[in-house]
């Protein structure tokens, strides 16, 4: 009898911490992959202020870079503290809309560059929103704290479109 409850208290020892170890990969998931969002909004944004040819775009652009670079300063605090390399690179999905907005111009560059940047923070959002309803400690009060930033950029895309 008491070796199955040594089992049993061992059981729920190592579920304990395997359930620890998936939400602290989480964090670092979370963190590695807002850090490249802010990288590609960064890039994106410096794109939309020397191609867009609308001045609200122009100014869409700037924010993007001054609010994303404050983001991943936060960020990557954050993750240093955790112990999380801060990448440099950018999203797949930003590299291929790089690529994209790079051979466009004018309106269809505008049109586009609006598209893409709801279509982007309305899923930035449901991640972030996710992250602060489910996780626990800094990365969750970081999630929390960057949505009024997402929210305001996804309201300033739309005004765009």
């Amino acid at each position: 009898m008491a070796n199955k409850a040594v089992w049993a208290v061992t059981a729920l020892v190592a579920g304990c911490i395997s359930a620890a170890s998936a939400q602290a990969k989480s964090d670092r998931e979370f963190l590695t992959d807002a850090i490249k969002g802010d990288n590609s909004e960064v890039l994106l944004g410096k794109i939309a202020e020397t191609k867009s040819s609308t001045k609200a775009a122009k100014s869409f652009g700037r924010m993007l870079v001054k609010d994303h670079s404050k983001a991943k300063r936060q960020a990557a605090a954050v993750a240093l503290k955790m112990g999380v390399e801060v990448p440099s690179d950018v999203s797949d999905e930003a590299a291929q809309e790089q690529k994209k907005l790079e051979s466009l111009s004018g309106s269809a560059f505008d049109k586009e560059f609006a598209n893409y940047m709801v279509s982007d923070h309305q899923k930035d959002i449901s991640e972030f929103e996710d992250q602060a309803k489910t996780g626990k400690g800094v990365v969750s009060k970081l999630a929390k704290e960057t949505l009024p930033t997402l929210r305001k950029h996804l309201k300033a895309a739309r005004s765009l479109e």
